[in-house]
């Protein structure tokens, strides 16, 4: 019998799950897309699969996933409701971290406890009002979370309150010391809210792919792909859903470099609801924790540096108040996709051509998916808005007509993510334009001709022709090469996001892609700019083909859209292999004692380097076992120290204040045939030096 030699990728999209089959040399056997089904995801998942050949399906020896929907959800503001337990926190920094807004109708509650900088007990663990907040919390909530702060210098507490969330309720628990080895307790408190309210979306996924596997008899390992690309298996994601958070721009930015190979490219994928770029140096993408940034947050999480940007097929095109035309970040259901899957809503679309306009003229609803722990927490209002969205789309304009009270729930539905509007979109113009045709051009054209009269109507905006769906879908068009200029130059420009605000980034790039393209009329042809003409601008997605030849002649760079495309982020999900990493801490709370954060607590040395070696093996250990959990077979691992100290000239020696023991442990997926490379090597081995001592803040 001959052993299976394919590989199995598909990735589930805000609008399209792609399925593709790699042979074993990498290039792509069959390739599929079908329409995600968001309110029940093994529908598109199934429909992808089923048209690969079916005598192939045998022949597969891994499956792995790739998903934007963390990253959307995450972008859109969405998720479910989760309860933050924060031991040793303020108030402040939970503003900081904007965590109420997070939590989405959940609960943060400071307890006090936490640790100091050297891992001592800054204050007793109140494990009786922790007791109270679960006790309260756990019927309307999906998930906990828990921080404490120094948790990373000593998870004690941490530890406790995760026993007594499992004590007391079946949920999911997370805790900050598990997902980030980092100071900055706002930014790890915001990494375990986001990983507690993802949970539900992964576990929907993982549960729709495993069953369709079940049914096709397919038998292989069932793996996810990382924010860095890398993979991590099904079980794993699940517990840490929040690394897949920029799994599907990792994927993708994995499957452009798999489909079209460059040392130096500025990689862009497009999709439904997000833009993602990524820059790509010496054939490698940069991985980061520090630059990692969805929307407005930055969650403590490895990953591929990708400039993502809420601007796709599939957002919304409205008026913004002293701008005028604006697109997204918002995703919307297109018009031409809601009458596609929908006919009988073009009748009514055809009606309000002719009639008065309101903000809501284009506006229907559509359900998505409601968590157990969401559809108890509904009101009467919300619940019956629910059972109505389960018969189909729902006429906004009419509802509010008939019930303002259901139409404020459905609108609170819509906000948390349960459900989703239609509206006039990028895809919509793209088919009046004639550049696409595979919805419904009809229901398109009377789309943009019913939003061009409420801009003029409603808003007091615009010049279009009465009646003339091409203006504003032009318009569209054109709004979109612009936005897609300057997001490629903020890109270029985000080398650290966390250096420029990226209010400042944003306005400088838009200058400055102007300059490049020889638009700006500001300097009078004074100044000009251009992109390095040695990368290539590599563009995948579905809508690529659409904008990018034009930004490429406006930019004067070679422009790549290598064939498949519009599968790349598929292609991506089973082109990497697995790699996990670990860091251990080493600092010295007073002169000769070196202490060791282990996981279970400090260890003290008076040897420096007993004490590099000690957290050498114990990150080794980390990052082996979580390999190995991850899914990995054969495992290598290599060792990156990062020393902070400064000569003393006094004494000529050198003072040491703290250090960092990191382990990568790299392997590919046990599986049977591979003959795939690894496509991101691990660390080679070096010692870092700095002279600026760390901040010793949490």
């Amino acid at each position: 019998m001959t052993e299976p030699t394919l590989r199995l990728g598909v990735d589930t999209g805000g609008t399209y799950t792609d399925a593709v089959l790699l042979d074993s040399d990498g290039g792509v056997v069959s390739a599929a897309k079908a329409l995600t089904s968001h309110h029940e995801l093994t529908i598109g998942i199934r429909e992808a699969i089923d048209q690969l050949p079916a005598e192939t399906l045998s022949q597969i020896s891994l499956v792995s996933l790739s998903t934007t929907l963390a990253t959307n959800a995450v972008v859109e503001g969405r998720g479910t409701p989760v309860c933050l337990l924060l031991a040793g926190y303020n108030a402040r920094q939970v503003d900081k971290a904007k965590l109420e807004h997070i939590v989405r109708g959940g609960h943060c509650a400071l307890v006090p406890g936490g640790h100091d900088a050297g891992g001592s007990e800054r204050e007793p663990l109140d494990l009786e009002q922790a007791r109270r907040v679960v006790t309260e919390q756990r019927e309307k909530v999906a998930a906990f979370g828990i921080s404490g702060l120094f948790g990373v210098r000593n998870p004690e507490h941490e530890l406790k309150l995760r026993e007594l969330v499992r004590s007391l309720t079946g949920k999911p628990v997370t805790c900050g010391h598990e997902l980030a080895s980092q100071l900055d307790a706002p930014r790890r408190a915001l990494t375990v809210a986001f990983n507690a309210s993802l949970i539900p979306y992964i576990d929907e996924l993982i549960r729709a792919i495993k069953l369709i596997l079940k049914e096709r008899t397919i038998h292989a390992p069932l793996m996810m792909v990382k924010g860095d690309g890398s993979l991590i298996s099904a079980d794993t994601a699940l517990a840490r859903p929040v690394e897949t958070i920029l799994s599907g721009p990792a994927a993708s930015v994995m499957g452009a470099a798999q489909l079209q190979p460059h040392q130096n490219a500025i990689i862009a994928d497009m999709g439904g609801t997000t833009t993602d770029i990524a820059i790509v140096t010496d054939g490698k993408p940069i991985i980061s924790a520090k630059a990692t940034v969805i929307g407005d947050w930055r969650p403590m999480v490895d990953a591929v540096r990708v400039f993502s940007l809420g601007l796709g097929g599939d957002s919304e095109v409205r008026f913004q108040g002293g701008v005028g035309l604006a697109i997204g970040p918002r995703r919307v259901v297109p018009m031409s996709l809601l009458v596609h899957r929908y006919p009988e809503v073009l009748t009514t679309l055809e009606r309000r051509v002719d009639a008065a306009v309101s903000p809501r003229s284009n506006r229907f609803a559509v359900a998505l998916f409601a968590e157990t722990s969401q559809r108890r927490s509904f009101s009467q209002e919300e619940l019956a808005a629910w059972e109505r969205l389960q018969k189909g789309p729902l006429d906004v304009e009419q509802l509010s007509n008939e019930d303002r009270a259901l139409t404020r729930a459905l609108a609170r539905l819509v906000r948390d993510g349960i459900a989703i509007y239609s509206g006039f979109t990028p895809t919509d113009a793209a088919h009046v334009l004639g550049k696409a045709s595979h919805w419904s051009t009809r229901a398109a054209e009377l789309t943009a001709i019913v939003w061009a009269r409420q801009m003029r109507q409603v808003y007091g905006w615009g010049k279009f022709e009465e009646n003339d769906p091409k203006g504003p879908s032009s318009a569209v068009e054109e709004h979109m090469v612009r936005t897609i200029c300057a997001a490629l130059v903020s890109a270029c420009l985000a080398t650290d996001p966390g250096e420029t605000h990226h209010g400042e980034r944003d306005r400088t790039a838009r200058l400055f892609s102007e300059w490049i393209s020889g638009n700006s009329a500001v300097d009078g042809g004074l100044f000009s700019l251009k992109l390095d003409d040695s990368r290539s601008l590599v563009a995948v997605g579905a809508p690529a083909e659409l904008y990018y030849p034009d930004v490429a002649q406006k930019f004067n760079v070679p422009l790549s859209i290598p064939d498949h495309s519009s599968v790349a982020n598929a292609v991506g999900a089973v082109a990497s292999s697995v790699i996990q990493r670990a860091q251990v801490t080493v600092t010295q709370p007073v002169q000769g004692i070196f202490r060791v954060f282990a996981s279970d607590g400090p260890i003290d040395f008076d040897q420096l380097e007993k004490a590099l070696v000690k957290a050498g093996s114990l990150a080794s250990a980390l990052a082996e076992s979580r390999a190995r959990n991850a899914g990995a077979g054969e495992i290598r691992i290599e060792i990156e120290r990062e020393l902070d100290s400064v000569d003393d000239p006094d004494s000529a020696s050198v003072v040491f204040f703290e250090g960092r023991v990191k382990a990568t442990a790299t392997g590919r997926p046990g599986l049977v045939a591979d003959a795939f490379a690894e496509t991101l090597p691990g660390d080679s081995s070096v010692v870092k030096s700095r002279a600026d001592r760390p901040p010793q803040a949490d």
